[in-house]
């Protein structure tokens, strides 16, 4: 008996895959069912729906730049404090005194820019191919919603230099949304911790940019890739990929 049989027939073994590694369909489904990470995806796709190319690469890009910002955030987190004044100082260590900083800072900074493009455009080729459309009007929903969420964290990211153009960048874009018609001030007061950017602004977009939003982006883009092998991307919606109606029961 070799080494890889006598592995696979292990109690060891059958404890974590207990559905065996055969290929068929049942063992598949099975294999997916039991596994809380499997259970993301759906037990059989059509393969052109997993190509890259489907969107130009813009959904893999943008889910790079996700990961470089996720690394990038980890990392920067290590020399920053949100407190007044000392946020201030600590980006200005981390330009001039910590080794590689100033590249660091700026590897998050752009492609925080890049991947805001990128997002916006990746949204035009989906609604330009005409993939908002039955049966994938919900993945266009979450697509919108992950695009807002993109905005919400470059915007809040925005403060947290606690510099002259974060302070004022805040200020004028929280006078904004105060002029939403009934929650307007309640909105301002909620973003800021109080009636002035201060303090209490700082920690609040420090947890929004650093917690909350990313959080929710990662779900976000789990579920929106899980809709994509359920009801397909860009191909098969129109131009050169033809058109497929949607079969009701």
């Amino acid at each position: 008996m070799s080494m890889l049989q006598r592995l696979t027939e292990s109690r060891v073994w059958r404890a974590l895959v207990r559905q065996g590694v055969s290929a068929t369909n049942r063992n598949r489904i099975l294999l997916v069912m039991d596994n809380v990470f499997l259970h993301l995806h759906s037990a059989k796709t059509r393969s052109r729906n997993l190509e890259l190319s489907s969107t130009y690469f813009l959904g893999a890009i943008s889910l790079v730049l996700f990961g470089i910002l996720t690394l990038s955030g980890l990392l920067l987190m290590l020399y920053y404090h949100p407190s007044v004044p000392q946020a201030y100082h600590d980006m200005k260590e981390l330009q001039f005194v910590v080794s590689n900083g100033l590249f660091l800072r700026n590897i998050h900074r752009w492609s925080a820019h890049a991947m805001v493009f990128i997002v916006f455009l990746h949204l035009l080729r989906v609604f330009y191919h005409k993939a908002y459309l039955p049966p994938r009007e919900f993945n266009w929903v979450v697509g919108v919603i992950l695009l807002l969420l993109t905005l919400g964290l470059s915007y809040t990211g925005y403060l947290l230099p606690w510099d002259q153009l974060a302070f004022w960048a805040v200020a004028v874009g929280t006078n904004m949304a105060e002029a939403t018609p009934l929650i307007g001030p309640k909105l301002r007061y909620l973003l800021l911790g109080g009636n002035a950017v201060g303090e209490n602004a700082l920690l609040r977009f420090y947890v929004l940019h650093c917690a909350l939003l990313p959080l929710a982006l990662a779900m976000g883009v789990a579920v929106h890739l899980w809709r994509v092998r359920k009801d397909g991307g860009v191909q098969g919606s129109s131009g050169r990929y033809g058109s497929r109606r949607q079969v009701k029961p």
